[in-house]
């Protein structure tokens, strides 16, 4: 039972290794704050809006806090962006659908906030670059009920704190 729960372990290692290892986003700067290869700024990149940085949503499945493979690039872009820049701070907001009670959301909320952090940090973000929150089912992107609607709630939101 142990040596399963450690393959487990690895593997799960491993893959995010591996996902990380690929560089999605061009991130050297200069001192001055620029892109070092077409001169675009960090308050450009960051305003861009079909830039890597535009989505700044990360999508969870039900009752889950798990980050899926297919949301790792939103993940893996916002942290190199965060490595290369230790003068920038986010916050991650925890959301839910209205399924579930508040309380239970809130807590689920939090756990997908904290997800995203520990990957985040697992790709050399500071701990102290990020503050994590939830706000449960209390802001909803999409006000249907239906599961499109439901998929845009379950998500946690990067939001840059500028100085």
């Amino acid at each position: 039972m142990q040596f399963s729960k450690l393959a487990l372990c690895a593997s799960a290692a491993a893959v995010l290794f591996s996902l990380t290892a690929c560089s999605t986003v061009d991130l050297d700067k200069d001192k001055d704050g620029s892109n070092v290869a077409d001169g675009t700024s960090v308050e450009e990149m960051l305003n861009s809006k079909d830039g890597p940085l535009a989505n700044r949503s990360v999508h969870f499945d039900f009752d889950s806090y798990s980050v899926s493979a297919d949301q790792m690039p939103v993940v893996t872009n916002h942290a190199q962006f965060l490595a290369a820049h230790k003068d920038l701070n986010v916050r991650l907001e925890g959301n839910t659908d209205e399924r579930g009670g508040r309380e239970y959301n809130l807590a689920l909320g939090q756990k997908r906030a904290e997800a995203v952090k520990q990957r985040m940090t697992l790709m050399g973000v500071s701990p102290e670059q990020i503050e994590t929150i939830s706000f449960g089912k209390e802001k909803p992107k999409a006000l249907g009920h239906d599961e499109s609607s439901y998929y845009e709630n379950r998500r946690v939101d990067i939001n840059y704190q500028i100085k």
